[in-house]
């Protein structure tokens, strides 16, 4: 079944930088699309950043290019996201995704999600 393992949040202070991982099974992951995804207390769950299957092609959130990036490493199955210049706003659980829609000429239905990762920016 397809699987998605985030890690690498944590406590960071304001400036600080941390990488996520998002270790993918289940599925033959470079030929999908992905995104990473956050929540911050009490707000909704908002898009970050996403990256096409080959990695050639990216997008962020508005705000955010300068100071995150994300990434993949198809050989290893792992999609990640540098987040640098860390600021309180970004505190939040990060998720990893898999979205539905086409990928490899089969259209996939179904949207998966990782368990997500806590990242918590403060002094």
């Amino acid at each position: 079944q397809v699987q998605l393992v985030e890690s690498g949040g944590g406590l960071v202070q304001p400036g600080g930088s941390l990488r996520l991982s998002c270790a993918a099974s289940g599925f033959t992951f470079s030929r999908h699309s992905m995104n990473w995804y956050r929540q911050a207390p009490g707000k909704e769950r908002e898009w970050v950043a996403g990256i096409t299957s080959t990695g050639g092609s990216t997008n962020y959130a508005d705000s955010l290019s300068d100071r995150f990036t994300i990434s993949r490493d198809n050989a290893k199955s792992t999609l990640y996201l540098q987040m640098n210049s860390l600021i309180l706003e970004d505190t939040a659980v990060y998720y990893c995704n898999r979205p539905r829609g086409f990928a490899g000429g089969t259209y996939y239905n179904t949207e998966y999600w990782g368990q997500g990762t806590q990242v918590t920016v403060s002094s």
